[in-house]
């Protein structure tokens, strides 16, 4: 499971020219799941979103979660955070769950992200066509990947504009 998290000021997705989810200040979350992802590591993933000290305290540093500052979370599934562009220019999907497994584990995020924030968190739609609006904090932009924990602890860095690419 990988989940690319955006600090935001405010943010909003439409399907279809509807709004099904907008926040104000907190994470926006991009949740892509692999082939063999269990429940346990979408566990591990929802606890860290929501206690990533990525806000700022009165001294500037990132000590503040989102339980800290009581801010929201938007959830958007995308399953192209699996894609590979080793041969060719064309990605591939090969590693991303098939749809019916990745919803599954996209609706158990629902739940499980509300319960560890302790309230309801807004949501695109699954395999929907969605655009997406974000007014970026910072910007601190984060990774995290249950099978690459260091990877979250490598990219915590403020005020620095991160660009992905994926092999």
């Amino acid at each position: 499971m990988r989940a690319i998290i955006q600090r935001v000021q405010s943010a909003s997705v439409a399907v279809e020219g509807s709004v099904t989810g907008s926040i104000r200040q907190g994470l926006l979350v991009l949740l892509g799941v692999q082939t063999d992802d269990t429940e346990a590591e979408l566990q591990w993933i929802s606890r860290k979103i929501v206690q990533i000290r990525c806000f700022e305290d009165e001294a500037g540093k990132l000590n503040r979660s989102l339980l800290d500052i009581q801010g929201e979370i938007l959830l958007i599934s995308q399953f192209t955070l699996f894609g590979s562009l080793k041969k060719g220019s064309r990605p591939s999907f090969n590693r991303a769950a098939p749809p019916e497994r990745a919803e599954a584990l996209y609706e158990l995020a629902k739940l499980s992200l509300a319960t560890e924030l302790g309230r309801e968190i807004a949501c695109g739609i699954f395999g929907g066509d969605m655009q997406i609006q974000s007014h970026l904090d910072g910007p601190v932009t984060l990774i995290l990947d249950t099978r690459n924990k260091e990877v979250c602890k490598n990219l915590m860095l403020k005020r620095f504009s991160l660009t992905i690419t994926f092999l």
